[in-house]
């Protein structure tokens, strides 16, 4: 059973309340920014959310003091009124609108919508909410720090829910229609809005209709696990009141997996340092499970994707570049039998790359895998190809996108993908609104909702 609560959240304060832009203070979630781009969001703004979410400690390095340095300017914001405190428990209706990467000038712009609200916190063992992808252990203790420094959930998980009849979105309409309160444009060109609603009985009737459906995590797994431990921390302080605390309770943006603005695309996989790689001895390894096609030379980006798109309709499709060579891998039925797990993980185009070519063909083992020793990572298919040609590069693998209904039916399988199977475009902005937390404080409630003591 999901339970949606309402928050007071912390955001920005424009000094014109009629031009409510934050443009130069959002920025994108941590884990996709470089350091170039991290010096670049801060020189836009003093009061860019990137001081936040990747700190520096006060010598400007990167010791653990940046911990406490996030701390100090969230603190130092809100005291200059540049940040401030809602007075009142809303949930906060967010839209994202964008153009996808690549896509004619004259299309017209699409619009995801969804809505950000507190989340009782549950193992995935619970079955609430549930994962899709296994994680990596490196950003979990980063984020944990930083956490625990800041009392504060600086973004959001990106859950989504399954509502065919739009009965959620409904519940906003009147909202959707008002200009929004506060809007930002990202350099990735996207558009943020944000609403506020703050009526008990739409917040009490949007609750109530998520109560019976599962959440599936699309983007934030990290998050989310940090979120579980330092619940666990928590409940343990002195001060902390019980399963009513907002520390019980995670941030989490979510959006109706049947939404038309709900955007997946693949990532795809670089190749590189494995010892004595031989194309020729691998795709003699794979002919037993693989159709193997010569495409003859590296396709362009459109052709690339329709090769993929028209073999993915007859089966889990791989598209193999090494070299000047580009080899279209389609899975062979009985050879999916041969895989681990339930048959849901048998038709997903990237658990076949991983369990018969990445770790059967070529022994690369989860260890490795979640290292990253022999693995990179990279959304963009123009990337991925030109990486063919890079130094140290032994082979490209492409993807095509996993369907959401795919995704949902591994989460309620009780499997996982490999990490980094799916890319949710755009990202949630860092910035546009910030959750507290206080384990002393009982968390938001409004209407006839009621919080266990």
């Amino acid at each position: 059973m999901a339970e949606i609560i309402p928050f007071r959240g912390i955001l920005y304060r424009p000094a014109d309340a009629s031009q409510p832009d934050v443009s130069a203070e959002l920025a994108p979630p941590y884990d996709v920014i470089n350091e170039a781009q991290r010096v670049a969001l801060a020189d836009k703004s003093a009061h860019n959310a990137v001081r936040l979410i990747l700190p520096r400690d006060r010598s400007g390095g990167d010791s653990d003091e940046k911990y406490s340095a996030a701390a100090e300017t969230l603190r130092g914001w809100m005291g200059q009124g540049v940040m401030a405190r809602d007075a009142v428990p809303a949930l906060y209706r967010y839209h994202q609108v964008f153009r996808a990467p690549g896509a004619a000038a004259e299309q017209a712009a699409i619009v995801r919508r969804g809505l950000v609200a507190r989340i009782r916190l549950h193992r995935f063992d619970e079955g609430v909410v549930l994962p899709h992808e296994r994680t990596l252990a490196g950003p979990k203790l980063d984020r944990l720090k930083l956490k625990r420094a800041t009392r504060t959930h600086l973004s959001q998980v990106f859950g989504l829910f399954d509502d065919a009849q739009g009965a959620v979105d409904a519940h906003f309409a009147q909202t959707d229609a008002r200009p929004c309160e506060l809007r930002g444009v990202t350099d990735d060109g996207v558009e943020h809005r944000l609403w506020r609603l703050t009526d008990a009985q739409a917040i009490e009737a949007v609750a109530q209709e998520l109560r019976d459906k599962p959440i599936y995590i699309a983007d934030g797994h990290h998050r989310y696990e940090t979120m579980l431990a330092l619940r666990d921390e928590w409940r343990k302080e002195a001060g902390y009141c019980g399963l009513g605390s907002a520390a019980e309770y995670g941030s989490i943006f979510l959006c109706n997996a049947r939404d038309p603005g709900l955007v997946v695309f693949p990532t795809h996989r670089v190749l590189h340092s494995v010892e004595h790689f031989d194309l020729n001895a691998l795709l003699e390894g794979l002919a037993p499970d693989f159709f193997v096609q010569e495409l003859g030379e590296l396709p362009g980006v459109q052709q690339a994707k329709q090769v993929l798109a028209e073999s993915g309709l007859l089966g889990p499709s791989l598209l193999l570049c090494s070299g000047a060579r580009a080899v279209l891998l389609r899975v062979r039925p009985d050879a999916q039998s041969k895989m681990a797990g339930p048959k849901v993980l048998h038709a997903l185009d990237v658990t076949v790359l991983h369990a018969l070519v990445l770790e059967q063909a070529l022994r690369i083992s989860r260890a490795a895998q979640e290292s990253q020793a022999n693995l990179r990572y990279l959304k963009d298919v123009g990337q991925a190809l030109a990486a063919v040609r890079e130094p140290g590069v032994q082979a490209v693998f492409l993807l095509n996108p996993t369907p959401v209904d795919q995704v949902m039916q591994v989460a309620d399988a009780g499997q996982v993908m490999p990490q980094k199977s799916t890319y949710f475009y755009p990202k949630i902005a860092s910035g546009i609104v910030l959750n507290p937390v206080d384990p002393s404080e009982p968390a938001d409630a409004v209407g006839s909702l009621r919080l266990p003591s």
